[in-house]
């Protein structure tokens, strides 16, 4: 059987998007089997600007592996902000995307504001 986009067993039934940086995004989404079950699939989309083209890596989850994973998961970053990097702010990234968040929606706000004030009051687009 081929692949299509249209079968139901790739439908994402929840999904989760994580923006990481300028390049990369990840995606998780939680996906039904033929036989009624779940499963995770986590994707790294990262864009290449050279030729405006993405690459894409991806781990399938089962629900067999889920509590190793997360354990797993969790116990290797925590080694990395207790043990390797205690002194490191991990917040910052945090800061800097609400920061570059805030801005894309005021200058989304402001240009709609903008729009918005250059029709006249009837709407009539023929006096524009």
């Amino acid at each position: 059987m081929g692949f299509d986009n249209k079968d139901s067993r790739f439908e994402s039934v929840y999904s989760q998007k994580v923006k990481a940086g300028k390049r990369r995004t990840y995606f998780f989404d939680v996906r039904k089997t033929k036989g009624a079950d779940y499963y995770v699939t986590i994707t790294e989309s990262t864009r290449r600007f050279e030729d405006d083209s993405y690459s894409r890596h991806k781990i399938f989850l089962y629900k067999e592996d889920f509590n190793r994973f997360v354990e797993s998961l969790v116990d290797v970053v925590d080694h990395i902000k207790n043990d390797l990097l205690p002194d490191y702010d991990y917040d910052e990234f945090t800061r800097r995307h609400e920061e570059r968040e805030k801005e894309y929606n005021e200058n989304y706000n402001n240009n709609t504001e903008n729009m918005d004030s250059s029709a006249n009051d009837d709407g009539d687009v023929g006096e524009w």
